[in-house]
């Protein structure tokens, strides 16, 4: 019979990849600013129905099934990411 993909036993697995840690969204958007070299215009509303107050990647199946351990702080990964975005799509 065919494998129930809600369980271990499915031929293939999703994986999050993350870093096990949440990160303050103002922090995330200041890191964004600093490496895009300038300030987002932020409108600050209420939460909104379906709105998550807080959510981060839970690595730990990736950790246990293939080793994977994070090691890229948010600040270089936006920096690294935002080099390569505007490389690639050939932007300021």
């Amino acid at each position: 019979d065919a494998p129930d993909p809600g369980t271990s036993r499915a031929p293939y697995r999703i994986y999050n990849i993350g870093n096990n840690q949440p990160v303050a969204l103002m922090h995330f958007i200041e890191v964004l600013e600093g490496a895009l070299g300038r300030v987002a215009e932020k409108n600050y509303l209420p939460m909104q129905d379906g709105d998550v107050p807080e959510t981060f990647a839970d690595v730990d199946d990736l950790a246990r099934d293939v080793g994977y351990a994070p090691k890229t702080p948010i600040e270089s990964g936006i920096e690294r990411f935002v080099a390569w975005y505007r490389d690639y799509y050939r932007v300021a």
